[in-house]
């Protein structure tokens, strides 16, 4: 599938190198909150240990070029220490998409997941076995399980954003990592009822797989291909692009409503939003404030600046 987007997309991507791994990833852990009495060098061995483990991982089939790897940033902010070298944590991952012919990158996740907890002792192996994902310790696999499943996330959001329902193989082996998720009493968000108004990663990619949803593919698709990349030939076709998505958008979210993929979906993007539809025609900005009022509620403030 991508080898044809290379095709059609040439000025982007072009001429794939053999072995190039897929992601250009940022990874922080943070511990601030954590006991002085816990030795912090620790966490910069497990910030090493991470980074080699997203960067120098193959994750694809498919051969990337250097210039076109996926900007990704992993902050994870520790907590506490529970004991037995326990630690309860929050993940904020984020992942950028360039647009076609600009030096813009915009935001394709931008999401924050408060159920992670793990056990690390330093310089124990940082390994993920896709036939194995609970490993020896569930506590200890939950980690880069974690960390597994995110970057299936972002690589499906990628290929959706470049060819209709490209991303499909990423999301089932992001469901697949559910499914056969670590289990232990200490471990959340895997199940359909884990966490704050069953907000998880159970859910989130139920929605990306649920037929129910699957005009969320057609929306990524028309965002992105069919809206930002053709800003830099026709704006006005762009934003009618975009406006497409926003559209299929209201139509999953008058079908399923409260579900999880919409809030994912418009983290971080009021901003660009705006700045899309400030230039439009009085009708397509009246059009486009009335449904991002409506679909992204927490931004639904920023949106009153398009009169």
């Amino acid at each position: 599938m991508r080898v044809l987007i290379v095709f059609i997309f040439a000025a982007l991507l072009v001429g794939k190198g053999a072995e190039a791994q897929e992601l250009q990833a940022k990874i922080s852990v943070v511990a601030t909150r954590v006991s002085t009495k816990v030795d912090k060098k620790i966490f910069q061995t497990l910030q090493a240990a991470l980074s080699n483990f997203l960067n120098n991982r193959k994750w694809t089939s498919d051969a990337y070029q250097p210039h076109e790897k996926i900007k990704c940033n992993f902050l994870i902010n520790i907590d506490e220490e529970k004991g037995n070298n326990v630690y309860k944590a929050t993940i904020t991952v984020q992942a950028a998409r360039p647009v076609y012919s600009t030096t813009y990158e915009s935001p394709i996740v931008n999401f924050q997941d408060n159920d992670f907890v793990f056990r690390y002792v330093e310089f124990q192996p940082v390994e993920f076995n896709e036939n194995r994902i609970q490993g020896n310790d569930p506590l200890a696999a939950n980690i880069t399980a974690i960390l597994a499943y995110y970057v299936n996330i972002i690589l499906g959001m990628d290929y959706d954003s470049f060819g209709p329902r490209g991303g499909d193989p990423y999301f089932q082996k992001a469901q697949f990592i559910v499914n056969n998720a670590p289990e232990s009493g200490d471990i959340k968000g895997w199940k359909p009822f884990d966490g704050a108004s069953n907000r998880n990663r159970y859910k989130l990619v139920e929605n990306l797989l649920d037929n129910r949803f699957n005009l969320v593919h057609d929306a990524i698709y028309s965002y992105y291909r069919s809206g930002l990349d053709q800003f830099y030939s026709n704006d006005e076709e762009g934003r009618n692009g975009i406006l497409n998505a926003l559209n299929y958008l209201n139509t999953v979210n008058g079908e399923n409503p409260n579900s999880m993929f919409l809030p994912f979906f418009f983290q971080g993007k009021s901003t660009e939003l705006v700045r899309v539809f400030s230039k439009a025609s009085p009708e397509v900005k009246t059009r486009a404030r009335d449904l991002l009022s409506k679909l992204d509620l927490t931004n639904a403030n920023a949106y009153k600046e398009l009169r």
